[in-house]
């Protein structure tokens, strides 16, 4: 059990997960400012395979270790990027998400050392990318471009770019900001030509569910909207039952008059099928629009799409 003057804090050993302990650190420091904190890093099986992530077990692989160390009690709090958390699973038995930090930018950057563009990038340019949502969203509105699969946190992309592993990259607008390399950016995607990954631009802060001295800390650091922004899209995402290997897209936005809206679109691999759809709903629980959204893009046929998708 942690004491409220320290909080032993885990996180992967990227310069991304790092960045983003440091976040949580400085936020804690400001509204603590006598809790301590120190780190407790590990390295996931995610972080160290580079093939397909499927062959792991899907995005899993980068929270197995995290959620262990949390669990074993030799840490007191994971921060975790919520699009890299399961959603068709619920989190591990003892723990449970105390807050959402306020959410960060959501859309998708270009990277293209010659700084042209996704409209003016000629035929045949390989974009560096591993994400199914991205490669199925390429194929429909931008088929003359090659993908060619990209793994590794975003520094080593940037640098298998330089190399010449591929000629332009798809990266987060959020990752790039939090690890100092936004001047990197060519163009931001808007969300209608890169529909966004489901709980992207958040951080999540995850404790022991019985740890009530941490959680009752750093609930104090989650942002309202947020929360009901996640809540709606990982919802929608676990009725789904969505694998690693759905091109499944989406985000929710609460808006100043209370109301909470929810786009969503499920694709096929190719990007050939392409299932839409968007609610708004009032101050009711977010988690039934998610279910709203969900069952909507089921009579559509998104089950089908997705049980025909190997994993």
């Amino acid at each position: 059990m942690s004491s409220a003057e320290l909080i032993r804090i885990v996180s992967r050993s990227s310069p991304m997960a790092l960045a983003q302990v440091e976040r949580v650190r400085a936020d804690l420091a400001s509204a603590h400012p006598g809790i301590r904190t120190q780190v407790v890093p590990v390295t996931t099986s995610g972080d160290r395979w580079m093939g397909d992530l499927s062959a792991l077990g899907g995005k899993g692989a980068f929270t197995k270790e995290v959620d262990a160390a949390l669990l074993a009690g030799e840490a007191d709090l994971a921060v975790h990027c919520v699009k890299d958390v399961p959603a068709d699973r619920p989190l591990p038995a003892g723990t449970v998400f105390a807050a959402f930090l306020r959410r960060d930018d959501i859309r998708d950057a270009l990277i293209h050392p010659g700084g042209l563009p996704l409209d003016q990038l000629p035929e045949g340019t390989r974009i560096g990318t591993s994400a199914v949502r991205r490669i199925a969203q390429l194929a429909v509105s931008h088929p003359h471009l090659r993908c060619v699969p990209m793994r590794g946190n975003a520094n080593r992309r940037l640098e298998k770019l330089d190399t010449g592993e591929a000629d332009a990259l798809l990266l987060a607008v959020s990752g790039l900001e939090r690890i100092g390399r936004s001047e990197r950016i060519t163009e931001i995607l808007s969300v209608d030509t890169m529909c966004p990954p489901i709980g992207a631009g958040v951080l999540a802060l995850q404790c022991r569910e019985d740890d009530t001295v941490t959680i009752d800390a750093v609930r104090t650091l989650g942002d309202p909207d947020t929360w009901r922004e996640t809540t709606a899209e990982r919802t929608f995402l676990h009725v789904l039952q969505g694998h690693c290997n759905s091109p499944i897209a989406g985000y929710a936005q609460a808006e100043r008059d209370g109301r909470l809206s929810l786009r969503a679109r499920v694709f096929s691999p190719d990007g050939k099928t392409m299932l839409d759809a968007q609610e708004w709903a009032g101050p009711l629980d977010p988690a039934t629009l998610g279910t709203s959204v969900a069952v909507a893009l089921l009579r559509q046929g998104a089950r089908e799409l997705i049980d025909a998708i190997p994993h």
